[in-house]
């Protein structure tokens, strides 16, 4: 059974090494020597090839009369071969030598068809290189033309087409190592100019600046009932040209324009019809073409923001300086009037700037710019003001900031702090116009004569009445010559309050205010001139030491007059602001309690003067305290008093006659003569009795009472006699009771009704005060106290001395009970 496998297992090797490549016969040929059958397989490998053999051998005999053939044929094949060889050959030689003269005549084509392309080649790189030396001549032409910014488009084309074009040319590598040497001189060049310009436009700001403002001027007289802003005309060039300009811009970078014709130097109208139509913009005193040129020069640089940064920060500088006014501009309207040309100027060519180019200013730089000019102009535009005291050139001052603001507005630049500002100045101009009024007024008041003014024609009468608004029917047919109730005072004064209202109205014209705020502007000005100006005036001339009682007087009939005119001074406000008077919230003027208050401190002085002129007729009171009672005859008044009645009795005369005094206030004259009068009384019986309780006096004799009593007597006739009508029975009397009932109790020695009475209204002495009568009864027994003295050293003493001393002690104790109860 093993051998039948192991003939089986080398069979099988057998096969696999006939059909298995020799390189991996090796694992097959280890298993047969790792096997012990390695005899036999070497027995069976020998039979195997010798059958291989056989089989070749068999093979070899069948094909070998076929290999004979196919030797023998080839054999014949060579020499044929070698016949076609020799024929090719001599072919060959007589084909040579018959291609020698073609070959000749081709080698002459082939050099001439070298040289024909060597000439297209040349002239190919001839034609470019022609535009290169073209292009560069064209550049030298336009730098030597000074015409930089096509010089650098030149430069451009030549170096970014040109250039690469001609190849590698030794003429080629010096053109572009120039071209950096020509930028840097175009944009040197360019920036020198922008220099140039820059110190120009500063130089001629205020140039510029008067001509906007000029024409500013101009538009709004042209009409100025028209609606069309004020920058219509003047910036219609400038629209137009932002127009073309939008028209002729290439796509470049930045906007640059197709010439240098169109780089910003303004276009000049073809159309005259429209050229005399439109007003010459301040635009057209300045070439802008600088700027131009050198904004398109960097830009097509690569240097645009360098050249904005620049311009922008050299613009600043120059807005700084603009804006530093002198240290005298408040001094003349024309320092500020520079100073406002230089502002308006710098911001006329930024607005021209600005709307010109695309993005070399913006609005908010403009409007940064702006921002910082108007606080700094209204910082200075407020200290310099605030020292000026001429009302005339705060007027030509406001007026030359109206016009200032809307030029500017005009030109889009908000101005409404301008306008603030302007009111805040409409105070201060307020008080400088008071300053000058109060001038006027104190001049008038020291000129004026304080008489009633003399009209001998009637012209004149119409000349004053035209000045003054005078109604009495009554005067108005009176025959000339006739005298007009108050001094010169009146109409001038009235004048000078009508001129301030136009000063004040002056200077609300053009603020953009309401008529309302115009109306109440003026009423409250007027308020202040009329409250705080005019009545210190009038009180300082009131209170002169110099003012006797006709001029006080005439101060009061003059005051009644101008109280009378403000109703008139109401009206003449509101025709010229055509607001009603009667319009709600409406301020009212307070004139008619002005001249009240001048009234009444003038009526005051009169009552002062009246009453220092008694107090130097009672300062020659002389009278003898210690005289005796006169036994018969009556007494006479003293000296001093007859002439006081008799000054009294002619100075209440001439106040009841008082000239001229307005209807509404016919009364008036009669009321200050009886509180005059009145007053007069009360003081002279003071006066008396203050003589009667002077210390200085220590003891009064009775006929000096009698004396006392014989001049109030004088003065009580002076009161029932009246003086000044109008009092009711015995009113004027009633000033010297509290003195009469005094002098009724001492000389009629009545103690017993007064002490009984005391405290009861019907008592005959209700206005006795016990403390006056104890001071009285002390010095007019002091003679008798001492009397009695001396009469007890001898021890004499008489009934009739003794019971009266004896009743004046008990008036003494019972006078001091009284005063202790009141004081209690």
């Amino acid at each position: 059974m093993s051998s039948v496998e192991t003939a089986a297992e080398h069979e099988r090797i057998l096969r696999e090494i006939e059909s298995t490549d020799t390189n991996c016969i090796g694992p097959t040929l280890r298993s047969v020597y790792d096997g012990e059958e390695h005899g036999v397989f070497m027995g069976k490998l020998d039979g195997r090839i010798r059958s291989h053999d056989r089989d070749i051998e068999r093979m070899c005999n069948h094909h070998f009369q076929g290999f004979v053939d196919s030797i023998t044929e080839l054999l014949k094949v060579r020499g044929e071969a070698h016949k076609l060889k020799s024929q090719v050959t001599e072919t060959d030689r007589r084909l040579q030598q018959d291609g020698k003269g073609l070959m000749a005549s081709m080698e002459e084509l082939r050099q001439c068809r070298i040289q024909q392309k060597n000439i297209a080649s040349t002239i190919d790189k001839l034609q470019m290189c022609l535009p290169v030396l073209e292009m560069y001549s064209k550049l030298q032409e336009q730098m030597e033309a000074k015409r930089y910014y096509p010089a650098l488009r030149t430069l451009g084309q030549l170096e970014q087409t040109c250039l690469p074009r001609a190849g590698q040319y030794r003429f080629c590598g010096l053109m572009a190592d120039s071209t950096p040497l020509l930028r840097s001189q175009i944009r040197d060049t360019a920036m020198t100019h922008l220099r140039d310009f820059l110190e120009s436009i500063r130089k001629h700001s205020d140039r510029l600046g008067e001509t906007a403002i000029k024409q500013a001027q101009v538009q709004r007289s042209l009409d100025s009932s028209t609606s069309v802003h004020p920058r219509a005309l003047i910036g219609r060039r400038i629209r137009k040209e932002l127009s073309l300009g939008a028209g002729t811009e290439s796509n470049g970078q930045g906007g640059s324009p197709l010439s240098e014709q169109d780089s910003g130097i303004l276009d000049v109208e073809d159309d005259e019809e429209e050229e005399e139509e439109e007003i010459p913009g301040a635009q057209d005193l300045v070439d802008f073409s600088p700027v131009y040129r050198c904004l398109h020069i960097y830009t097509v640089l690569g240097l645009r923001d360098v050249f904005e940064n620049y311009y922008r920060k050299q613009r600043r500088k120059q807005a700084r300086l603009a804006l530093q006014p002198q240290s005298n501009m408040h001094e003349t309207l024309e320092g500020y009037r520079c100073y406002f040309n230089q502002i308006v100027g710098f911001f006329v060519v930024e607005d021209h700037i600005l709307h010109t180019t695309q993005g070399l200013v913006n609005t908010a730089y403009v409007d940064e710019l702006w921002e910082l000019a108007l606080s700094k102009t209204i910082a200075a535009l407020r200290t310099h003001s605030s020292y000026c005291d001429d009302p005339d050139l705060v007027l030509d001052l406001k007026n030359l900031i109206v016009l200032f603001a809307d030029t500017l507005q005009g030109y889009g630049f908000p101005v409404s702090q301008l306008f603030e500002l302007m009111l805040e100045m409409r105070d201060q101009y307020g008080e400088i116009l008071l300053k000058k009024w109060t001038q006027t007024f104190r001049q008038i008041l020291d000129q004026d004569n304080y008489s009633p003014i003399p009209v001998a024609t009637e012209q004149e009468y119409k000349n004053y009445t035209s000045q003054f608004p005078l109604q009495d029917p009554e005067l108005d047919k009176a025959a000339f010559p006739k005298k007009l109730p108050f001094s010169e005072l009146v109409p001038r004064v009235y004048c000078q309050i009508k001129e301030f209202i136009y000063a004040c109205l002056k200077y609300s014209e053009d603020l953009h205010l309401s008529s309302t705020e115009v109306d109440d502007m003026i009423r409250k000005s007027t308020n202040l001139l009329l409250t705080r100006t005019l009545s210190h005036c009038l009180q300082n001339a009131i209170k002169k030491r110099n003012v006797g009682l006709p001029e006080l007087v005439q101060v009061i009939i003059n005051s009644s007059h101008l109280e009378q005119a403000c109703t008139f001074l109401e009206e003449f406000i509101s025709n010229l602001t055509n607001v009603p008077p009667d319009t709600a919230n409406s301020t009212q003027l307070y004139g008619t309690s002005t001249f009240k208050d001048t009234r009444h401190a003038a009526e005051a002085e009169i009552y002062t003067n009246l009453n220092a002129k008694i107090d130097q007729f009672l300062q020659l009171a002389d009278y003898d305290w210690t005289t005796a009672a006169q036994g018969g005859g009556a007494m006479t008044p003293s000296d001093y008093l007859t002439d006081l009645i008799t000054f009294l009795q002619s100075t209440f005369t001439v106040l009841t006659n008082l000239p001229g005094m307005p209807v509404e206030h016919a009364t008036l004259p009669g009321k200050v003569a009886q509180t005059a009068c009145m007053s007069v009384c009360k003081h002279i019986s003071n006066s008396l009795l203050q003589l009667l309780l002077d210390p200085d006096v220590r003891s009064i004799s009775i006929g000096a009472l009698h004396q006392v009593n014989t001049d109030l007597l004088q003065c009580e006739s002076f009161a029932r006699a009246g003086p000044v009508t109008g009092y009711q029975g015995d009113t004027l009397i009633l000033a010297f009771s509290d003195l009469r009932q005094l002098l009724d109790l001492f000389t009629q020695w009545d103690w017993s009704s007064y002490l009984a009475d005391y405290g009861r209204t019907t008592s005959r002495y209700v206005r006795v005060n016990p403390h006056t009568a104890l001071l009285l009864l002390d010095k007019l027994t002091k003679p008798m106290r001492e009397s009695g003295k001396r009469s007890t050293m001898f021890a004499q003493f008489r009934k009739t001395d003794r019971d009266r001393q004896k009743l004046i002690d008990a008036v003494i104790r019972q006078l001091r009970t009284l005063i202790a109860q009141q004081q209690a």
